[in-house]
């Protein structure tokens, strides 16, 4: 990195008026002491929040001069090589002499590609008043380098595509109580949402650009995050377990059947590379693993998982949105909707399958989704799965279409569409 051009990188940021913003429902803390980690899939509005606290630094009083805003990712920065951190403070004080010994504001972007990023932070927070933001795309900076470089001395945020409440801000849309016509409105927003997905940009695209937007997004993906940064060797095998798991929210994983899937057509990979890459992706955000609702961890990790994308329209790179079952979907967005709030999730195997458990160490909810409950088999199915003995008090069944069901006792039917906005709760 040199210093020179780094000073046109860090002038250009601050001669770039800031975008226009749609606020997001995570409001961030300024003053919070610590390092402040925001970690998501690329493309999910983790530089826009890095922005906005840009403006609401400048609202406060800040200089302008007082924020380093970087994009590890900018090609100007490489090669970047570990200890070539310190030429940004010095770039900076060289370009505002002036504001030495003033509060620094750091907001550094994909903060993963510079090497040695946790020691220079950990400097940052120890002699620098004023305060760190960090994004990254690899859920690693959760753990491992957190862990070893900056332990107690950070929040971190995971950073989603948009829930349906912010999809709606986005819009412009707002429900009115006791309205018919706004509860009609709600409805057919959460269609267009299960149709469009949550990816910011993307919603505010005109419908034309958007197939295109998505393929660059996953090929963003494969490349940086996936081939790249993991030095892959076999990016055959690799796309095609990216097509596989965007094509099938909701469903049951079976890496076995697709080991044999890739064999028989010629993609030679084993069992142990496979299962590599699915951890990759993973980590990159693309998809969760949902695992069986076992108290036993042995149990947990030899059940097969179920499979959910942190955005269904990322499918729709491979083949068409109509493609990709809507009731899938609508399980998949449910699925987001509480896993923005925690970790501990899985689902009920058999006949009489329980979508998803709340609570693996001691069961809180029991919920399942539909599309439409107007099927006789379809809502005897969802009433035997959550009638079953034992579990939890609370049991939702959230549809689309509720057909004018009423639940029994010890069961709760909830429209897809008030249980996304939060309207209703399990």
């Amino acid at each position: 990195m040199d210093k020179e051009r780094l000073k046109y990188v860090l002038k250009e940021g601050e001669e770039l008026p800031l975008p226009s913003m749609h606020p997001r429902a995570l409001k961030l803390p300024l003053n919070s002491g610590k390092v402040l980690v925001l970690v998501g899939i690329r493309r999910s509005g983790k530089t826009f929040m890095l922005l906005d606290v840009m403006r609401q630094l400048l609202a406060q009083g800040v200089e302008r001069g007082q924020i380093i805003q970087l994009s590890f990712e900018d090609d100007r920065l490489q090669p970047l090589r570990a200890g070539q951190l310190d030429l940004i403070l010095h770039a900076q004080a060289e370009l505002h002499p002036d504001l030495v010994g003033k509060p620094r504001y750091f907001l550094f972007d994909e903060v993963q590609n510079a090497p040695g990023w946790e020691r220079f932070v950990r400097r940052l927070q120890d002699t620098r008043a004023g305060a760190v933001f960090l994004t990254g795309s690899s859920s690693r900076l959760l753990s491992r380098e957190i862990a070893t470089g900056l332990r107690g001395r950070c929040l971190s945020y995971e950073i989603f595509p948009l829930s349906f409440p912010e999809y709606l801000a986005f819009r412009g849309l707002r429900h009115e109580p006791y309205s018919t016509s706004s509860d009609a409105v709600m409805a057919a927003a959460l269609d267009d949402y299960l149709q469009t997905g949550g990816m910011p940009e993307v919603v505010l695209a005109e419908e034309a650009l958007r197939p295109r937007m998505l393929r660059e997004y996953t090929d963003l993906v494969f490349y940086r995050d996936l081939l790249e940064r993991h030095r892959l060797s076999n990016p055959e095998v690799l796309r095609e377990l990216m097509r596989y798991c965007l094509a099938a929210p909701a469903c049951l994983f079976n890496p076995h059947r697709l080991y044999l899937d890739l064999r028989s057509r010629g993609l030679a990979v084993g069992k142990d590379t496979l299962y590599r890459y699915l951890g990759h992706m993973e980590e990159a955000y693309l998809i969760f693993l949902l695992p069986v609702a076992e108290r036993s961890a042995r149990k947990r990790a030899m059940a097969p998982k179920k499979l959910h994308v942190v955005d269904w329209s990322l499918g729709y790179s491979y083949q068409p949105g109509p493609m990709i079952d809507r009731g899938r979907r609508l399980e998949n967005a449910v699925f987001l909707h509480h896993r923005r709030q925690r970790e501990d999730l899985g689902y009920v195997a058999g006949p009489a399958e329980i979508d998803l458990v709340v609570g693996l160490d001691g069961a809180e909810a029991w919920i399942n989704t539909a599309w439409s409950l107007s099927d006789e088999d379809t809502w005897q199915r969802e009433l035997r799965a959550l009638q079953r003995p034992g579990g939890p008090t609370t049991r939702v069944l959230v549809a689309r279409e509720t057909a004018g069901r009423v639940a029994p006792q010890g069961t709760r039917i909830i429209e897809a569409w008030r249980y996304l906005a939060g309207e209703e709760r399990a």
